[in-house]
């Protein structure tokens, strides 16, 4: 509230319920500091199943116990640790868990070391996103929500093009 100058602005509870309620929920990026978060407030809106994605092994486990922490019994938490870039592993975590919507949080978002590794960026990015994307539609999925960032309004940076790519895909 105090960075943005302006209220928090509330989930729309049945909105939430609609879509994460009894359904299957795929969130790429989970242990990240956005997915994890998701995962948070999703937890609480009772999926059937909430699978994990996550290709760092110490953040997947962070996440995974602090769900499991809640102690919120219905539902099924299934961690896996992938890459968003290996198509056919999203692929099949799709078909296995019956996957209803798509909460896409993984991206490379810090500056600085983008900068410095624009290849592996613009892949994780914006390929991996297309991969997300295209298998969200292969499947027809119910929902496909992007997790961006306000940087790639004007990209000035290599990291903001991936993002606003990634925005267009």
């Amino acid at each position: 509230q105090d960075i943005l100058g302006r209220g928090q602005v509330e989930p729309d509870v049945e909105l939430m319920e609609q879509n994460i309620k009894n359904k299957n929920i795929l969130v790429t990026g989970a242990g990240g500091s956005i997915g994890s978060e998701l995962c948070m407030q999703i937890i609480n809106y009772l999926p059937d199943n909430l699978v994990l994605f996550e290709q760092n092994e110490y953040a997947l486990y962070n996440i995974e116990n602090k769900l499991k922490d809640l102690k919120i019994k219905s539902n099924v938490i299934v961690s896996v640790l992938g890459n968003i870039c290996n198509r056919s592993q999203i692929e099949n975590v799709i078909k296995k868990y019956e996957i209803n919507t798509i909460y896409h949080a993984a991206a490379f978002k810090h500056v600085p070391m983008v900068e410095k590794n624009i290849v592996e960026a613009f892949q994780n990015n914006v390929i991996g996103t297309l991969n997300c994307a295209e298998l969200a539609l292969k499947f027809k999925l119910d929902n496909f929500v992007l997790i961006s960032t306000d940087k790639a309004v004007r990209p000035k940076s290599y990291m903001g093009a991936t993002k606003r790519l990634s925005e267009i895909i």
